[in-house]
């Protein structure tokens, strides 16, 4: 099969960035494709960094230090973008007007004044495919309460709970970082961080929060500056927003959690779903498994737990009885972005995209309600104008 071949540069040569190199290399592992991305050129003020792509990405040609460089390299079609929240409104507005594909972290944003320029963006150049980067959805547990939620199979939907923790934060010798000031990630703290994952599923499934009310903790106060003395902590370690959802024929209350300090927790995401007829449960701490309770009135209520088999969105070289890991669930997540350049939204092999910036400006009206409601100490409503 003679594959397209889709151009990349990557601008933040970290974790992540490196995370999309090695998606590429393994592109082999998926089939039936017809797309695939070639990393061409990178950009990162840390020599160092670039480096590392130049030393093992051999289809890498140019390192570029400005980022306005490799926006201005005509051999590049489409971006990836992984820098500190206050340098997303620039560097993701020139990637939309250079006409770039551009898939960007999250929150798309420092904060929503940030977040509505960008969108502004988006709708100048409606040929551009932009989106933010999330990738627990892609495991083949979550794709199947996915179809089920899709097939409205959970009746009335009594509550929705939903989070993304880890525990590295829990060392107090941990060094402080930019996550950790609020002029580099901004005042969300980890909701600006770890939110957008979370909010991904209930925002595609259209269960907007009308209201919230927020917990925000601050539990490390100061942290090592890496000069021998020590820094504080401005941003939020944990956070914990009640919501309430209000659809056109039901309302219900859902719990969203992101955690910095979560004790036990190596990188936890995970969303549970009570309904009258269904219930059910997907946590990466059990990737493999998928929790269901289906429910008949007068019936009996017990909980099935089964093996999710390797049935990805993509299909892939991996036997069903194989075991399904966060590489795959980027690679499944990079397959869906190249599929909707190619392809376009409705013409993608499988019907699951990124997430949208859509969903992104509705992380921002939450997180935003959200200071506001700690502040005050109150629940506040949430304003989705047209949107809701």
């Amino acid at each position: 099969m003679e594959k397209r071949i889709i151009t990349f540069g990557v601008i933040g040569c970290g974790l992540m960035g490196k995370e999309f190199a090695s998606a590429a290399a393994r592109w082999c592992h998926l089939t039936g494709v017809d797309f695939e991305p070639r990393i061409v050129a990178v950009c990162d003020a840390n020599p160092t960094a670039a480096q590392w792509f130049q030393d093992n990405v051999p289809s890498v040609a140019r390192a570029y230090s400005d980022y306005r460089e490799l926006l201005a390299d005509d051999d590049v079609e489409a971006i990836y973008c992984a820098v500190p929240h206050n340098l997303h409104e620039q560097i993701y507005i020139d990637i939309i007007a250079a006409g770039k594909h551009l898939l960007g972290e999250k929150p798309f944003g420092i904060d929503r004044a940030a977040n509505e320029a960008i969108s502004a963006a988006i709708s100048d150049y409606p040929h551009v495919v932009v989106r933010s980067s999330s990738e627990f959805p892609f495991f083949p547990g979550v794709q199947q309460i996915i179809k089920w939620v899709e097939e409205e199979r959970f009746g009335r939907i009594i509550e929705v709970e939903a989070g993304f923790w880890h525990s590295s934060d829990l060392d107090p010798g941990k060094p402080i970082n930019w996550k950790r000031r609020i002029a580099t990630n901004g005042e969300y703290g980890c909701m600006g961080d770890l939110g957008l994952h979370v909010l991904h599923l209930p925002l595609r499934f259209g269960w907007k929060p009308a209201s919230v009310c927020a917990l925000l903790n601050k539990i490390m106060e100061e942290r090592p500056d890496g000069q021998g003395g020590m820094a504080p902590c401005e941003t939020w370690d944990n956070a914990i927003l009640a919501c309430d959802v209000k659809t056109a024929d039901q309302q219900f209350p859902m719990v969203l959690s992101m955690k910095r300090i979560a004790p036990g927790h190596a990188n936890t995401w995970f969303i549970r779903i009570q309904g009258t007829k269904l219930s059910a449960e997907f946590s990466t701490k059990n990737p493999k498994q998928v929790a269901s309770l289906p429910y008949e009135p007068g019936g009996q209520q017990a909980w099935h737990v089964v093996d999710a088999p390797y049935q990805s969105a993509y299909s892939t070289i991996t036997g069903g009885i194989f075991e399904f890991g966060f590489s795959d669930s980027i690679l499944q997540m990079w397959a869906a972005f190249c599929d909707e350049i190619v392809h376009g939204k409705e013409g993608m092999q499988q019907p699951f995209s990124c997430a949208l910036p859509e969903e992104a400006s509705g992380s921002h009206r939450l997180f935003t309600a959200a200071l506001e409601s700690h502040k005050t100490g109150s629940t506040v409503a949430i304003d989705w104008g047209n949107e809701g």
